[in-house]
């Protein structure tokens, strides 16, 4: 088995004018999607991020300060799941709560160094 970040890209929810109702509907499409990864032993942790960013660019070290209104997409959050291939990854992701909302899911596989 291999270890793969499955990172999540999109709208921030707050830019997309989502009602409360409508966020906590989302919330719990996430939970379940997370619980089914959960139950069947592939989830290895994960995170959401908020919409603030601060880039730190170049040998100069420009530093940016960025909300989610001034970057088209940014990246939501990310999870840690083990399969056996980028096949298995790409099935895991058809569950994604918001690919009606434009959203994407890029699978890495995390690399392993030998010491």
């Amino acid at each position: 088995m291999k270890n793969f970040m499955m990172i999540f890209i999109g709208a921030d929810y707050a830019d997309l004018g989502l009602s409360q109702e409508e966020m906590q509907g989302r919330m719990e499409k996430w939970f379940a999607w997370g619980n089914k990864m959960e139950q069947a032993g592939v989830l290895k942790g994960g995170e959401a991020l908020t919409p603030q960013i601060r880039r730190i660019v170049g040998q100069n070290r420009t530093v940016t300060d960025l909300s989610s209104a001034e970057v088209k997409e940014i990246v939501g959050g990310y999870y840690l799941v083990e399969a056996i291939d980028f096949d298995a990854v790409q099935e895991i992701a058809q569950d994604f709560p918001d690919y009606d909302l434009g959203g994407t899911v890029e699978i890495r596989e995390i690399m392993v160094f030998d010491h």
